[in-house]
């Protein structure tokens, strides 16, 4: 199984925890609390990877994407987590 790093936004109690990925643009996930939100992350994965015909990118490890100048700010001022893409075999390269 492969695995998408995901940024994690939680804007307080109000809010809904919103979870994105960095590699696959326009997935995202949520929920009314982060176990939630993380819960619903790989059933996003899933459909969006569906939706493109099955084709999935690589999967770039979280320093990869820390070094990203469109991505680097956001890891800095969020969380961010492993989320399995059911059904795919890429895995990250080791850091």
């Amino acid at each position: 199984m492969g695995f998408y790093v995901a940024i994690i936004e939680d804007a307080g109690p109000d809010h809904a925890v919103g979870v994105w990925f960095p590699d696959l643009p326009g997935c995202f996930a949520a929920g009314d609390t982060l176990d939630e939100a993380l819960l619903n992350a790989p059933e996003a994965v899933a459909l969006w990877i569906e939706a493109q015909g099955g084709s999935a990118p690589r999967a770039r490890t979280s320093s990869e994407l820390r070094s990203d100048p469109e991505t680097s700010a956001d890891m800095a001022a969020h969380a961010i987590a492993l989320i399995p893409a059911p059904g795919l075999s890429l895995q990250p390269a080791a850091e």
